[in-house]
């Protein structure tokens, strides 16, 4: 299964920015997607950006994806 990730760009570098990904910092390759500055939130998959994201359902997803995770370790796998 495949998942993209919401993640909010810390920096800039060309078309390569560094992300925070639910605290995690990783590259990802922006080239696919238009306008994108620092603190704006991109869906990221397989290291690559594929689309720009509005703030507030980048918020509500990470509230899934972190409420996933708790009943995840509160029921075990």
């Amino acid at each position: 299964m495949c998942l993209a990730v919401p993640a909010r760009v810390v920096s800039m570098d060309g078309h390569l920015a560094t992300v925070d990904m639910m605290g995690n910092t990783r590259t990802a390759d922006l080239s696919l997607v238009e306008n994108v500055s620092v603190d704006d939130y991109v869906l990221v998959h397989a290291g690559f950006g594929i689309r720009k994201m509005d703030p507030e359902e980048a918020e509500e997803t990470l509230t899934l994806f972190k409420e996933m995770e708790q009943k995840f370790d509160s029921t075990g796998p």
